[in-house]
């Protein structure tokens, strides 16, 4: 059964070409969205708090501040209406999901960056 998940998520899953990115780092991702009959292009950018998941069922979590309230949203890596993954700024941090930065605030939640 295994096997047969995965050969149908290998054939018919369009998979798109984004640049490697983990948690931590500033990303800034352009999503359409579909209203009505229009169509436009949104970004949302923010920090990656998570990459979970593998294959075509792979999501990543990104956070930013909105005013005073943290918002999270969730993508899922192959989903159609992705159109691009900008790579801001990569952090350095010591955990794959970082989840304590949400209790964060001021200069605690800053991430170093990594200069390349």
């Amino acid at each position: 059964m295994e096997s047969l998940v995965s050969f149908v998520e290998n054939e018919f899953v369009v998979k798109n070409d984004f640049p490697n990115f983990s948690s931590g780092d500033t990303i800034t991702v352009y999503y359409e969205i579909k209203e009505g009959e229009k169509t436009r292009t949104q970004f949302f950018r923010g920090v990656v708090i998570q990459r979970r998941g593998s294959g075509a069922t792979e999501t990543f979590t990104i956070r930013k501040m909105s005013g005073t309230v943290g918002v999270e949203r969730i993508f899922p890596i192959n989903m159609p209406a992705l159109q691009k993954i900008e790579i801001n700024k990569r952090g350095k941090v010591r955990r794959a999901r970082i989840y304590y930065f949400r209790g964060l605030t001021g200069k605690k939640a800053r991430i170093k960056e990594i200069r390349s």
